[in-house]
């Protein structure tokens, strides 16, 4: 498959040993489908509920269950990397609790706010670890295409990305966000963010407004328009709606990256139709001297589910193997996404500027 290809994963890194703590839907339809493809050493498992846990593992034969975290600390070797699929609450609890030195990726959220995060930035420094966030949209199979084209300067100077999702999303599948102070952000835009951000660096400033919906009266906040700030001559724009129920024809989630020479158009099906979702479009159009340009369709196999959870793994175990001397999804560089994410929420409670 192409997904592989993109990833090139070494047997070294496929022989590091995988510990997975959390055994919730997202570990069934996303960690353990991408490990199983790209071939990794999956160890075993554990969680709260031992039901899932044991159902987990005989799903994807994973060889070991355990019943606490102490049993999987004293089976795991000093090389292992714990995958910690857990709500963003309970990670520095689980921090805690992992010895000094630990390899760990965390599941994005870096905690439930800024100051949260800092804390985990801080408990990492101060116990050696080797910590990434696992903000994967950055190594979907389509976003790795896509920097393919940036990397070869055929997009040029990167100018505009834009991300617009109209779709409905059934929110209540996930019965920790009833209760959640902070919802669409936090939990989705906060993807985009962190592409943009991976795409164009720190950005200078946030612009947001996050709304509620009126069919969806129990969640905080379920639509979101963020603009990052890059001066005047970069739009970076993030629109979203999770509230569009009047049928699929007309839902939507595309990004759209322009350069000076180039631009790339990628629909995501991931969205549509929630959680069947559909087929996956990339689109590119390259400016030449002297030739007529046309869009041009590149097919793209694998997408941001399950297969851009390899890439986050993968930027860990190279780290763990010295073909990378930091992961790129590092807690020392996802910070700086939660501080995004952190303005775009004091933006949108500040308000703007009043019409006189």
């Amino acid at each position: 498959m192409l997904c592989s290809m993109l990833y090139d994963i070494s047997l070294a890194c496929k022989n590091i040993p995988v510990y997975i703590i959390g055994a919730g839907g997202i570990v069934n339809t996303a960690h353990l489908p991408a490990y199983k493809i790209a071939g990794l050493n999956v160890q075993g498992i554990y969680d709260i509920d031992h039901t899932k846990a044991f159902g987990t593992a005989a799903n994807f034969n994973l060889p070991n269950v355990f019943n606490s975290v102490e049993e999987m600390l004293a089976h795991a070797p000093s090389n292992a990397v714990f995958d910690l699929a857990v709500p963003g609450s309970e990670t520095i609890n689980l921090l805690n609790q992992l010895p000094v030195g630990a390899t760990v990726l965390v599941q994005k959220p870096m905690g439930e706010n800024y100051d949260e995060a800092k804390q985990i930035l801080s408990l990492t420094r101060e116990k050696k670890m080797l910590a990434g966030i696992n903000f994967q949209l950055r190594y979907a199979p389509y976003i790795l295409a896509a920097k393919e084209l940036i990397n070869k300067n055929l997009l040029g100077d990167l100018n505009d990305i834009e991300v617009n999702v109209n779709v409905y999303t059934p929110w209540h599948i996930w019965d920790f966000l009833q209760s959640a102070p902070r919802v669409e952000i936090l939990y989705h835009s906060i993807h985009y963010i962190d592409l943009v951000r991976n795409l164009l660096g720190k950005p200078q400033s946030v612009y947001a407004k996050t709304t509620r919906h009126p069919a969806m009266p129990m969640l905080a906040s379920v639509r979101s328009n963020i603009i990052m700030d890059y001066g005047d001559m970069v739009r970076a724009n993030i629109l979203t709606n999770h509230c569009h129920k009047y049928g699929i024809p007309k839902q939507q989630s595309y990004i759209k990256i322009e350069g000076s020479k180039g631009a790339v158009i990628i629909n995501f099906g991931a969205l549509i139709n929630y959680p069947r979702g559909a087929a996956d479009s990339f689109e590119y159009i390259i400016l030449e001297e002297g030739r007529e340009a046309g869009w041009q369709k590149m097919h793209i196999e694998g997408s941001w589910f399950p297969h851009a959870f390899i890439g986050s793994m993968h930027e860990m175990l190279q780290a763990v193997t010295g073909e990378k001397a930091r992961p790129d999804n590092h807690v020392e560089d996802c910070i700086d996404t939660m501080a995004c994410m952190e303005a775009a929420y004091q933006s949108s409670d500040g308000g703007g500027t009043p019409v006189p």
